[in-house]
């Protein structure tokens, strides 16, 4: 399960290290390829490619014409490109996704059990801001609750 939250420079062609945190996580249950995609948020998510796989696999099984699917598709699936881990540590965020997160000098890589969020550092903060605010809400509490119960 991926977690933890880790800032990391981003250089002006788009490298910024893959935290070794994570990096240990990936390779003991994957391999070092990852599909990074733009989220429904001002932010990228990188799945490892056989957890990007399932959820394709999924989406394949619905109906392309399907309104939410076809939505899925258009802004999930069309943009997602496979970024490999170089000798360095490195992963290379294509411009294209890059400018969907507003990535500039410094980005936030967040463990999401199965996927990775990767932020602007005004990103993330505005996203955990907004979190914060609804920590009591019905929602939250909904899962809590269903949590502790299983």
């Amino acid at each position: 399960m991926f977690r933890g939250v880790f800032e990391h420079p981003i250089d002006t062609k788009g490298r910024t290290t893959f935290p070794a945190k994570l990096r240990e996580t990936l390779l003991g249950a994957y391999d070092e390829r990852l599909i990074i995609t733009t989220a429904l948020d001002a932010c990228l998510h990188a799945y490892p490619v056989r957890e990007w796989e399932a959820l394709e696999a999924a989406l394949g099984k619905r109906n392309p014409m399907e309104p939410g699917v076809k939505t899925l598709m258009r802004l999930y699936v069309a943009s997602a490109q496979e970024c490999g881990i170089d000798k360095m540590g490195r992963v290379l965020i294509p411009p294209s996704l890059r400018d969907h997160a507003g990535l500039g000098k410094e980005v936030v890589w967040a463990g999401m059990v199965k996927v990775i969020e990767l932020w602007s550092r005004p990103g993330w903060k505005a996203a955990q801001d907004e979190a914060r605010g609804a920590a009591d809400s019905t929602d939250v509490m909904r899962v809590l609750t269903e949590l502790k119960q299983g």
